[in-house]
């Protein structure tokens, strides 16, 4: 009887450093290469909808912020959006301005920190510091705002709980002015980089048929030539009276990703600025006494792309459903379009190019028919790594410089 060959098979998750939430990836293997991908995401429900429609309405954007650290401004905004759609409330001008500040504040630090951990994937540590020492500042303009580094808490229905005081805007525009030097100087570097060039691009490649079809959000929609944007497509806070573009890359590749994430930094520091220029006076909230019964939905581009919420109401003082989605929802899929036919030490790339969450611990293993290990994570962050000094060494080229930035 003939036997049955079994293809080595690849297990990332359900922990994973590069995985937002639990999710599990089976890669099948043909020698360094990947065959196929079996996605498994909603690994694990933490059942946050159904705790929602236990607490009242302004208990609510203290547990959504909790849905992801890093995009815990835009959750509970989204939410608040969806009470006030059909609450037929209208937050105060000043208020609509400072939820803008605080959301791009949050896009800029998970920006540069996506950058960071890219260039720890590849061996370039020295971007991963750099990176993170420019997004420190950030997080410490975010605390003095509204209290928190993470889960800000100051989004509330009808407007906001704190306020950007007028002695911090100087502060803050001269951290602005600080940090696109650095994001300016960042993005030249990884333009200029003929090593990065060699790495990064072809690899991971969605297409924008691909994207379309798998419906992705955010950087890993515009990387692919999509051009969308709830902040422009259907402009909420201060957004449509701003004056800003929408980055978009044709390739849709690992390098278009990062191009996009650096290009639109930029951007989002340009808003800052403007939006604390334009800052009307008045307050930051009305009053809200009670909601009425009614539905309806808000959404907000996070970080990642666009997140949604529906909450309904029957008149009481608790939402009788509340439905939430996050970007990575619709993002995670796509690595069956990304990654089949890429190489094993570009895996962790193509993964991490979507920008997923973080979890603590990791759980990753690859094994044969006879369940011996061949590689597990270290192996595999080893194989992305050697890849890079091969072509450093095939290319040439010197290492990218940081240490004068």
């Amino acid at each position: 009887m003939k036997e049955t060959v079994r293809k080595p098979v690849l297990a990332v998750g359900p922990f994973h450093p590069l995985q937002e939430e639990m999710e599990f990836f089976q890669l099948t293997v043909d020698g360094e290469i990947v065959t196929d991908i079996d996605v498994r995401i909603s690994y694990n429900h933490r059942g946050m909808e159904g705790i929602a429609e236990t607490m009242q309405y302004d208990q609510i954007p203290f547990l959504v912020s909790r849905i992801c650290g890093i995009c815990s401004a835009s959750h509970p905004l989204a939410y608040v959006q969806a009470v006030e759609d059909f609450a037929g409330i209208t937050p105060p001008d000043r208020a609509r301005y400072v939820r803008t500040i605080i959301n791009e504040l949050e896009r800029i630090h998970s920006h540069v920190l996506w950058v960071g951990l890219a260039g720890h994937f590849i061996g370039y540590d020295t971007v991963f510091m750099w990176a993170w020492k420019y997004r420190e500042p950030v997080l410490d303009l975010l605390e003095k705002i509204t209290g928190n580094r993470n889960n800000y808490g100051n989004v509330r229905v009808g407007g906001c709980r704190e306020d950007i005081p007028d002695e911090l805007k100087p502060e803050i525009l001269r951290e602005m002015d600080k940090i696109e030097k650095k994001v300016d100087m960042l993005t030249k570097a990884v333009l200029d980089d003929p090593i990065l060039h060699a790495r990064l691009k072809g690899v991971g490649t969605l297409t924008k048929k691909d994207g379309i079809a798998y419906a992705v959000t955010g950087p890993t929609a515009r990387g692919s030539g999509i051009k969308v944007d709830v902040r422009h497509d259907d402009p909420y806070a201060a957004y449509g009276e701003l004056d800003w573009k929408v980055i978009t890359q044709e390739q849709g590749d690992v390098f278009a990703k990062a191009v996009v994430r650096l290009l639109e930094t930029s951007e989002c520091i340009k808003m800052v600025r403007e939006a604390l220029k334009k800052l009307p006076g008045g307050p930051i909230a009305v009053e809200v006494k009670e909601i009425p019964p009614g539905e309806g939905c808000g959404h907000a581009e996070a970080p990642r792309g666009e997140t949604f919420h529906y909450v309904r109401s029957d008149g009481g003082n608790r939402p009788v459903r509340h439905k939430m989605r996050a970007p990575s929802y619709v993002n995670v899929p796509s690595f069956r379009a990304s990654c089949i036919g890429q190489h094993i030490a570009d895996v962790t790339l193509t993964l991490a190019a979507v920008d997923p969450c973080y979890s603590c611990t990791e759980r990753l293993a690859v094994v044969d028919s006879h369940n011996s290990v061949i590689h597990d994570y270290d192996s595999l962050l080893r194989l992305s790594r050697e890849k890079t000094a091969r072509l450093k060494k095939e290319i040439g080229a010197p290492e990218m410089r940081l240490e004068d930035i």
